[in-house]
């Protein structure tokens, strides 16, 4: 591919990322739900026309995908790839620890979706757990026959499901620093949470709320406290 074109479309798509209002938007679409123009013009504050001249700048750059559902719009994050990405510039602020604690709100610094899967302080420990208690191993993330097991018990689907996404990998957790299960199987890891009502999401942000069976549940099985 031309040198020419990558750094041209390269510009393009960071100085899409790069205005505040598309910014809010991307980061309300961070949560994996879709979400109408209305709805987004709302949480930019900004008028509704002045909304779809911004969503659409991000569909042109395809870092959103439109879909229509009977008389409704509505606009999601085109792929895990770009909530990825999205996730990894988050982590490469220029901001110290302490300084991103302190204006990062507790509850999402401590639980909250990044796309489909869990991200913030429980999530990280989630993910550390996982390979002390030998689920995974490895740089790249293998499931091991014991994490294979556990998975079944637990009705977690840990297949592939693409071979676009790996079915397990870090990712860089932007409050934390530190990295947070990502692909396939931190998906399908939220996915059973929400199914056993061990979590539950918030209506109108990311934040994740674990109900009294969830903390016995994390506790009992990955060793994790959660408040």
């Amino acid at each position: 591919m031309d040198n020419n074109f990558l750094e041209t479309h390269l510009a393009a798509v960071a100085s899409a990322i790069a205005d505040r209002t598309r910014a809010r938007m991307l980061c309300a679409l961070m949560d994996g739900r879709a979400w109408t123009a209305t709805e987004l013009s709302v949480l930019a504050e900004v008028a509704p026309s002045t909304a779809s001249s911004h969503l659409a700048k991000l569909m042109d750059q395809a870092l959103i995908d439109c879909v229509q559902q009977g008389r409704h719009r509505y606009y999601r994050l085109q792929s895990s790839q770009i909530a990825g990405a999205l996730e990894g510039l988050m982590g490469l602020l220029n901001v110290d620890r302490a300084t991103l604690r302190s204006r990062t709100p507790d509850n999402l610094r401590y639980a909250r979706t990044c796309y489909d899967h869990m991200a913030g302080e429980v999530a990280v420990e989630l993910h550390d757990r996982l390979f002390t208690l030998g689920w995974l191993e490895g740089k790249d993330y293998a499931l091991t026959a014991e994490g294979r097991a556990q998975c079944q018990r637990l009705g977690i689907n840990a297949e592939a499901g693409s071979s676009r996404r790996s079915l397990a990998c870090g990712c860089l957790d932007w409050s934390e620093r530190r990295e947070h299960l990502g692909g396939v199987l931190g998906k399908a890891l939220l996915h059973t949470c929400e199914l056993q009502r061990w979590v539950t999401r918030d209506l109108v942000s990311r934040e994740l709320h674990f109900t009294g069976l969830g903390k016995r549940k994390l506790n009992a099985i990955f060793g994790i406290v959660v408040q």
